[in-house]
């Protein structure tokens, strides 16, 4: 049986391959900007269209030290003034501090001045649980020769004292924030999660969001707040019979089932590529088996693979719990 914490590993391994704050910042990035960065959010002309650069992005990180970026976005937008902006944001998803983070955003920032001549301003957004981890400068001092490069950040740990504010805006991202803040805080406790993951959800009807809104912000917090099996089954009921009472039908039994699958592949692929790193290539039989496995041996796998040093240590855990 999955314990809470095995659930909660599942979603940090899984958000290193898709994470759901790129979806997220995607549907709603003028907002994003709005609630986390105010000051660059009113450098922009929203009237004019503003442009995600996957194709620019995907050149400054082709050569870059491979880590692990979970949402990052280069986003191209018009200033009032009328001039071209871009804007590198990224999110940082993982649970404990990068030594080298700092030099990361600095190179990134760099990349976009040297290849396409355009000033960007860096932002980062931190989802980490280390209370004293703040970078937001890389600098370094010689004679003749001094660099400062500084860049903008907030820490979602900072909102755990504004939650009533939270609760009381109709910004999505402060949905995302309660989510992200509720799920680290219920870790332990898989019942207060499903309670909070209820709360959450019933609230973007009593906001009185559009359906679309309603399934942009119901898909995030189903992703991250993830539940045991039971108690999900017991969520999704609870929840199927709180639509009907409102005769609001916005999420279907249809598409919470094709989620599901997205889920599961997603995992496999993460699965799949996390194992080549731990113990080698993988070959087509041993890639069909790990194909076959359940969503729950699947998030098991996840938390295992951690400790393999060896193609032998994937082939015992399998003879173990293949079956299971």
């Amino acid at each position: 049986m999955n314990t809470d914490s095995d659930v909660y590993d599942g979603l940090r391994l899984r958000a290193d391959f898709d994470s759901p704050w790129k979806e997220i910042l995607e549907a709603y990035f003028p907002q994003a900007m709005d609630f986390f960065f105010p000051e660059t959010y009113a450098l922009i002309d929203w009237e004019r269209p503003y442009e995600f650069l996957d194709k620019e992005f995907q050149q400054i990180t082709r050569e870059a030290e491979q880590g692990k970026r979970y949402a990052d976005q280069l986003v191209k937008v018009w200033q009032t003034q009328g001039e071209e902006l871009w804007l590198l944001i990224h999110v940082e998803i993982q649970a404990q501090k990068e030594d080298n983070f700092s030099k990361r955003m600095f190179t990134y920032n760099f990349r976009i001045f040297d290849r396409f001549d355009r000033p960007a301003i860096s932002l980062a957004i931190f989802c980490d649980s280390n209370r004293e981890w703040r970078p937001n400068n890389y600098s370094y001092n010689y004679p003749n020769t001094r660099l400062n490069f500084e860049f903008g950040s907030v820490k979602l740990l900072d909102y755990e004292n504004d939650f009533q504010e939270l609760e009381n805006s109709d910004n999505p991202f402060a949905t995302v924030v309660m989510a992200h803040l509720k799920t680290q805080q219920t870790r332990s406790s898989p019942e207060q999660r499903k309670i909070w993951k209820f709360s959450l959800i019933r609230r973007l009807y009593d906001l009185g969001l559009g359906e679309q809104d309603i399934r942009n912000l119901y898909r995030f917090i189903d992703w991250v707040m993830i539940l045991p099996k039971a108690l999900e089954n017991q969520f999704w009921e609870e929840f199927k019979q709180f639509e009907q009472e409102r005769t609001m039908r916005y999420v279907t039994t249809g598409e919470r089932i094709g989620y599901e699958r997205g889920k599961q592949e997603g995992e496999r692929r993460l699965i799949l590529r996390l194992l080549q790193r731990r113990v080698g290539e993988l070959s087509p039989e041993l890639q069909e088996c790990i194909q076959s496995l359940s969503l729950n041996q699947l998030e098991t796998l996840g938390e295992a693979l951690l400790d393999f040093t060896a193609m032998e240590d994937l082939l015992n855990w399998l003879q173990t719990n293949q079956s299971a």
